[in-house]
């Protein structure tokens, strides 16, 4: 006979390493836009630009999909809540993968005129609205079939496919840029879109193994399904969902100014190669991998308040010297890696690993996909979407990057702290699980 506890462990580590391949590869597939939109976009779809104007307009329709993305978030966590964690989860995934393979396959605006951007625009719509479905689901089948002393730790490995997406693509967008310039120009930047077919496979293999989770069997079982997810969550909670959205954009300004903005930066205003950036951004990437499930192991022990507002005090503490070192001394792209790797590898993971399961006790189980999905996707407009729009514009104001970046930074975690101090308050905690985060 099995054990049901060993059964039951035995389910959760499948449903935590599926939710981390199958995040990760949908992060694979919505950062090679990211990455792409650094480096050639904005010569490919947006040629008749300056350089700075065409990579604006290039993260432009890089905000394009975090515009999609509370609508994804609304309509998965819609069925998400009703039907399942389980079948919304396949669907991004292959709504993802679709999307991904036909951006490698478009033509460019040399070929077919002002029809290009926008089909690279409505691609870059549909992996908004899939990756919007994606992060609920992904984070509650992990901390839904997780005992509540290791939620943090179960939710943060679906944070962690993140980083491992943006290593993915950095390596593979990095070995296709070894052509020579012409030939990466012409064919080379596509393959890593066209090989997302192939991840997609492997990420479907594995959810399709894993069982329903076990809390929306519960609500499923008591007839306690709400017809309209999305609105009772609005007229219930709609606090959270404000504090959920104000809670994401340190982490999220965070990992975009270091892992998207931090391409153009270097490239375009310390004068580095385009290889040697992308190649210390895989590198922090690959360590944040690690440290995301230290830092909420630490929250497991003590706390989630405690860990996630020392992260958002870092953070603002960080951005002037940062700016200062990389702007105001001759730095060589070593000392830049270095200074990447404390704000992506050390500080972003206190704020983006105890997250999910922040997210996933401010709400209950009957409307927690719909809750948690609309706080976040609304959050990451405001603090991903924009982030490299924003920090772009503010660069070409002329000032020195100290003066026109680090205020920016710095108010986006003085709000952050703020949603996370209340949001971690007891009484804001609402889900059936005891909320011993906030105890500590």
């Amino acid at each position: 006979m099995i054990n049901k506890n060993t059964a039951s462990n035995d389910m959760m580590k499948r449903a935590i390493i599926a939710s981390f391949i199958g995040t990760t590869v949908e992060w694979y597939d919505f950062f090679l836009y990211g990455t792409a939109s650094a480096l050639i976009f904005n010569h490919l779809f947006f040629p008749n630009f300056s350089d700075i104007a065409g990579t604006m307009a290039s993260f432009g329709a890089f905000a394009a999909g975090f515009i999609a993305r509370p609508i994804g978030g609304v309509v998965f966590g819609h069925f998400g809540d009703r039907v399942g964690r389980k079948s919304m989860l396949i669907y991004s995934l292959v709504g993802m993968g679709l999307a991904t393979v036909a951006i490698g396959l478009l033509p460019t605006y040399e070929q077919v005129g002002l029809l290009a951007p926008m089909l690279l625009i409505l691609c870059r719509l549909v992996q908004g609205f899939a990756v919007g479905g994606e992060w609920g689901g992904a984070v509650l089948m992990s901390v839904e079939h997780a005992p509540k002393r290791r939620r943090c730790l179960a939710g943060s490995w679906t944070q962690a496919g993140s980083p491992a997406g943006l290593v993915l693509a950095t390596v593979a967008f990095g070995l296709f840029s070894l052509l020579p310039n012409k030939e990466f120009m012409a064919w080379g930047w596509r393959i890593p879109f066209i090989l997302s077919s192939f991840l997609i496979v492997v990420g479907l293999f594995l959810r399709l193994k894993v069982i329903e989770s076990p809390e929306f069997n519960e609500v499923k079982k008591s007839k306690r399904r709400s017809k309209l997810p999305i609105l009772d969550a609005i007229k219930k909670h709609p606090l959270n969902i404000m504090l959920a959205a104000g809670a994401c954009l340190a982490p999220f300004v965070n990992f975009y100014f270091f892992a998207v903005f931090i391409l153009t930066y270097a490239t375009n205003i310390l004068g580095m190669e385009r290889g040697s950036v992308l190649l210390m951004v895989a590198i922090a990437s690959i360590i944040e991998v690690a440290t995301i499930p230290l830092a909420a192991l630490l929250a497991d022990h003590i706390g989630i308040r405690k860990v996630f507002l020392t992260g958002t005090v870092l953070f603002a503490l960080y951005t002037y010297p940062f700016f200062f070192i990389s702007s105001e001394l001759d730095i060589s792209a070593t000392t830049l890696g270095i200074l990447t790797f404390i704000g992506l590898s050390l500080i972003h993971p206190l704020m983006y690993g105890p997250m999910a399961t922040l997210f996933a006790e401010m709400f209950t189980p009957a409307v927690r996909y719909s809750g948690a999905s609309l706080g976040y996707q609304i959050g990451a407009i405001l603090g991903g979407g924009f982030a490299p729009l924003i920090l772009t514009s503010l660069l070409s104001s002329g000032l020195s990057p100290k003066v026109s970046l680090s205020p920016y930074l710095i108010i986006v975690s003085i709000l952050t702290f703020i949603a996370v101090y209340f949001a971690t308050r007891n009484k804001r905690m609402l889900s059936s699980t005891p909320a011993y985060s906030t105890a500590r």
